[in-house]
């Protein structure tokens, strides 16, 4: 069994990674050089396909920063210090418009050419910043057109599975699944606005949520914050 399990780099997706890899996945890591204020994360996602011992890790160069539109991708600032209450009320400046969408493409695309039938993505829909592309009814309306519009699930050979085992865990579930599963999480980032040497910001919607999750799952944090 192959699958490709989309890699930011963040607690997420290596914890999706550890799952596949504990069912029996033969793993093709993908992640993405969209023009992210965060690029550390990339440096995060080799090591972190390193330590899984993925068959493949590709980094996919696209420059999103020439639409914008989001803080990540554009000369926004990155909101700080904000309640939870406040992260859930409405879809952040920090959504990348159709990130997801285009990701999911790629790996659809790397999946058909592996005859790969499952694409692992560390999408949650209940501790997370409200992206619209992170909710149960995107990952099924993507799945059934990834089996439309594919020469192999429509000559019946293959049928295409969007995996999302962590879509209804807190964050505090996840880091416990991830330790489990042997996630060092140290190799992980998960900082909107880091500094250049990686360390995390503390203030952003990310850090926040990462700060709550290891405190509620009462797992020491490994993080490195500014603050």
């Amino acid at each position: 069994m192959r699958a490709i399990v989309l890699s930011s780099g963040g607690i997420d997706s290596t914890t999706a990674m550890a799952i596949a890899k504990a069912e029996g996945y033969e793993i093709y890591s993908l992640s993405f050089n969209y023009g992210q204020r965060h690029k550390i994360e990339l440096e995060m996602a080799k090591r972190i396909a390193e330590y899984f011992g993925v068959v493949k890790h590709i980094i996919i160069d696209i420059d999103l920063r020439k639409f914008g539109g989001s803080a990540l991708t554009a000369d926004i600032d990155v909101p700080k210090d904000r309640q939870i209450e406040e992260m859930t009320k409405e879809i952040p400046i920090t959504y990348v418009p159709a990130r997801n969408t285009i990701f999911l493409s790629f790996a659809l695309a790397w999946a058909e050419v592996l005859n790969a039938d499952a694409i692992f993505i560390g999408v949650n829909a209940l501790d997370y910043s409200g992206y619209p592309d992170c909710r149960p009814e995107y990952i099924k309306a993507f799945e059934e057109m990834a089996n439309l519009a594919t020469k192999a699930a429509v000559e019946g050979k293959t049928r295409f599975k969007i995996k999302t085992p962590l879509i209804n865990m807190t964050k505090a579930g996840i880091i416990k699944k991830g330790k489990e599963l042997g996630v060092d999480f140290s190799l992980t980032s998960s900082c909107y606005d880091p500094l250049p040497d990686g360390t995390h910001c503390g203030r952003c919607d990310s850090c926040l949520l990462r700060k709550k999750g290891f405190k509620e799952a009462g797992i020491k944090d490994p993080t490195r914050y500014k603050e």
